[in-house]
């Protein structure tokens, strides 16, 4: 309830994105196998960024 209004953290909004490119790259992964490898690529480096956040 409290936390309606509560803004999301630079952390927040870089793991909304690497789920979001995660699930591209899946739905991607049956019908375009290099478009796929490019999400996992982008994703990564995602990861690499929140890790130096954290």
């Amino acid at each position: 309830m409290f936390g309606l209004f509560k803004k999301k953290t630079e952390q927040e909004k870089l793991q909304d994105q690497y789920e979001k490119l995660m699930r591209e790259a899946y739905l991607l992964s049956s019908t375009n196998r290099k478009m796929s490898d490019q999400k996992t690529f982008e994703a990564n480096q995602l990861m690499d960024q929140i890790a130096r956040l954290s």
